[in-house]
Parts: structure tokens; sequence; C-alpha cells
């Protein structure tokens, strides 16, 4: 069974967004003006990212979506190093984070004989892998960034009797790491009881057998747990080292935020 939606639906559902900009009003938010760019910037990217998913479907060329997971990783990349900009140098362990949890948690779930190899699998798994990495490589970043400032003196004085970066470091890449995991292991334990993942949902709406459903939905969940843990370990542990100098010495921490 396949789902049509035409645009009157798609277009009814606005209500729902002036409710958010009725709410915004009441309580003097002044989020009208975002909430207004947000529905029209996602309105653009979807209908567009839609055209593109549907030529590469028809193609069904694997390069092609090697090509889009690229560009996708570029522009994750960009915006986890705006968000973790008291990170020095972030952006080449956000870079790396990304492409090695995309890459690495792709190749497994074919090696394992999870999806095929196939753009109907790689384009949304890789997507939703990328995007979630982003998220938690800026999260563990700006913590970095955060345990960096508030532990200066703490960090000097553990230099000066002789201890290197990485032992300086350590703590503060474990609590890091820890903060960028800590999201999506709370929502992943709450699925199901508090709430109903998007990819469950959508199969539901399509018709699908709910234990079908679920099935793929814990698939996607513990792709996810694997792809973030990689993304967020692989960030932190290359990224702190932007903090010190290359003869093991704390740079100037960044201003407390």
């Amino acid at each position: 069974m396949s789902v049509d939606v035409t645009l009157a639906e798609v277009a009814a559902s606005l209500v729902l967004v002036a409710i958010a900009a009725g709410v915004s009003l009441w309580r003097r938010a002044d989020l009208e003006s975002d909430l207004g760019l947000a529905v029209l910037r996602s309105f653009l990217q979807l209908t567009a990212i839609g055209y593109v998913i549907q030529a590469i479907f028809d193609s069904d060329s694997l390069w092609l979506v090697g090509l889009l997971l690229a560009v996708m990783v570029g522009f994750g990349a960009a915006t986890a190093r705006n968000r973790a900009r008291a990170v020095p140098g972030a952006l080449v362990p956000i870079v790396l984070a990304l492409s090695s949890a995309a890459g690495i948690t792709l190749g497994l779930v074919l090696v394992l004989g999870v999806f095929e190899a196939q753009p109907r699998y790689l384009v949304p798994v890789g997507g939703m892998v990328i995007g979630n990495s982003m998220t938690a490589a800026a999260v563990a970043l700006n913590r970095l960034a955060d345990e960096v400032s508030g532990q200066a003196r703490q960090i000097e004085a553990t230099l000066a009797l002789g201890a290197t970066a990485g032992q300086a470091a350590t703590g503060l890449v474990s609590r890091s790491l820890r903060s960028g995991l800590i999201p999506l292991i709370d929502s992943t334990k709450t699925t199901g009881v508090v709430f109903f993942p998007g990819t469950m949902v959508g199969m539901l709406v399509a018709g699908a057998e709910p234990l079908d459903a679920v099935r793929l939905q814990l698939i996607l969940l513990w792709v996810l747990l694997g792809s973030v843990s990689l993304a967020a370990l692989i960030a932190t542990s290359l990224g702190y080292r932007g903090f010190f100098t290359d003869a093991d010495q704390l740079r100037e921490p960044p201003a407390p935020r």
C-alpha cells in the first residue's frame, strides 16, 4: 500500500503552524518570523531533496548515492562547526567523524545483510546516520569547549606536573562523549512508551504490519546508536587536540559562553 499525499493535505497541516504562531503572539515570544522561515525552508528543502532522491531512485546509481551522502556530510560538518565555534580547528575532526560514521555504519549493515545495496535503502539510512552523528558531534564538542574553559587552571596544573595533553584531557573527553550520546540513548530507552519514532509512524501510516514497522525501527535505532557513538568518539578524540599546542601546552582558553 502506498500513501498519496496531495498538496491540499500538506497545506491543511499549516493550521498547526498557525497554532504555534498564535501561542508565540499570545506569550510575546517573538517567534513568528522564525516559524515562517522554518516552514518556508522546510518546504523548499524537502521538495528539492524529494526530486533529487526520486532521480537517484530512477537511475539506481550507487555513485549518485555516494555523491549525495558526501554532500550531506559537507553540509552537516559545516552546521556542526558553526555550533562548535569555541573548539579550535574543529572542522577536520567533524568531517572525519561524520564520514567515518556513515562509511563504517553503512558498510557494516551491507556486509551483515541488514539492507541491500540499493539507493532505496542507502539514501534514507545514510541521511539518518549523518544527521544524528552531526548532532552528537556538535553536542560533544560544545561540552568539550565548556570543560576546557571551566577547568583551564586544573589542566595547566596537570600539564605542569608532566602530563601529556592526552592525559590531561582524558576526563574532559569522557564527559564530552557522554554528553553527545545521552540524548539518543534516552530517546531509545523511551521508544514505544513515551513516543513512536518517525520511521515506525511512517510505515504504519503507509499500511505496513505493526511488527514489521517495529522490527525496522529497532534496526534503525540500533544502527544509529553505533554510528552516533563512532561520530562522537572520533570528534572528541581528535577535537581536544585543538586546545593544545604541539608542545602539549594549553592554548588561550575560549571565553565562557
